[in-house]
């Protein structure tokens, strides 16, 4: 009997794009790369060379798209304005959707993501967050779980980009939803996985400042802030996201445990090799995430294969998107405007007095 594999269509050949057009075409077996949308004309060659040969068909319109013949699921890599318009649309012709974070800017436009989906109970609709499905993560999650650092109370997480001089940040910020949204998100459904889904925030608070690229301020955003996210339930994320490192990606983690610690990614390195000189001894680091994560975005599109076709669970709750988008939003709104924000315990807003 032929093997069933997933027919899957990508909306996007961008950067992100075309890391998800590699990994469906060639490193997820039960998948099958058939169709392909973007309507950037150097992306239309990009996909000529690398996509049409191998059987592709290639689309300059969505809509188009999702009326391949036999598609039964679609990975959206474009840019996050469109990501929930082309998640329902895909939604409402009975797809499976891996969408990339987040969902939205727009904690209401999340929601309806949400919504949408729980319409189609049937379909699997995940937002991919990468570092869930990276080993040393699932690893140290699987530590945390059988007990081995006690009980998790602080988790310390950063998301850190090497300096880009182009401008190219600067541009993105206008629309990007700010440095929290776009980069600590993922330190936040962190917080969420290690932490536990029910958690809600007590206090958050957040500082930044633009010490290489003050042009963000006309965007009202940062190449460095620092938050902080206190829990109603005795916990404390610690967040750093930064645009200005000047080695490389440094994303790492610490969760600290009332009986010990896990760190991941605590000394990064790009491979095993040290280079012994008279300088001393030097290692190299990723430049960018997909140094640090393509591996994880390979699983990812394994695992979201395995769920459409085997029917199983998806290894994270939609609703974690549409919080870990909140909380971020939160943390900008904090940033920009210097003040602490308050919540009830039933994570309602709450106003304090100023004394």
């Amino acid at each position: 009997m032929a093997v069933q594999k997933l027919q899957v269509g990508l909306a996007g050949l961008g950067r992100v794009g075309k890391l998800h057009a590699i990994n469906f075409l060639q490193k997820t077996p039960r998948a099958q790369l058939v169709a392909a949308f973007t309507p950037d004309p150097a992306e239309i060659t990009w996909g000529r060379v690398n996509l049409e040969p191998h059987g592709v068909t290639l689309y300059t319109n969505y809509d188009e798209m999702l009326k391949h013949p036999g598609l039964q699921a679609v990975a959206i890599g474009t840019a996050t304005s469109v990501h929930a318009e082309e998640t329902i649309k895909a939604i409402e012709q009975d797809l499976h959707v891996l969408c990339e974070k987040p969902l939205s800017t727009d904690v209401e436009v999340c929601r309806a993501v949400v919504q949408a989906a729980k319409k189609k109970p049937h379909l699997k609709v995940m937002c991919g967050f990468s570092r869930r499905f990276d080993d040393s993560y699932r690893d140290a999650h699987a530590k945390m779980e059988q007990g081995l650092i006690g009980r998790p109370a602080i988790i310390r997480s950063q998301t850190c980009d090497k300096f880009d001089p182009s401008g190219f940040y600067v541009e993105y910020a206008a629309w990007s939803g700010g440095v929290f949204v776009d980069m600590s998100v993922h330190d936040i459904d962190l917080s969420l996985w290690f932490f536990g889904d029910e958690v809600l925030p007590k206090s958050i608070s957040a500082h930044g400042i633009t010490a290489v690229q003050p042009e963000l301020k006309k965007y009202n955003d940062y190449d460095n802030a620092v938050g902080i996210v206190e829990f109603w339930n005795g916990k404390i994320a610690y967040y750093y996201c930064s645009r200005m490192m000047a080695a490389g990606q440094e994303d790492t983690t610490e969760i600290i445990g009332t009986e010990g610690k896990l760190t991941v990614n605590g000394n990064p390195q790009r491979n095993f090799v040290n280079l012994y000189h008279n300088g001393g001894i030097t290692r190299e680091i990723p430049h960018n995430f997909m140094g640090r994560f393509s591996p994880a975005f390979v699983q990812e599109a394994n695992d979201f294969t395995a769920a459409c076709l085997d029917n199983t669970p998806l290894p994270m709750k939609l609703s974690n998107a549409v919080k870990a988008v909140e909380i971020g939003s939160y943390l900008q709104e904090a940033l920009v405007s210097g003040k602490q924000i308050h919540f009830d315990e039933i994570g309602r807003r709450i106003e304090k007095a100023q004394l």
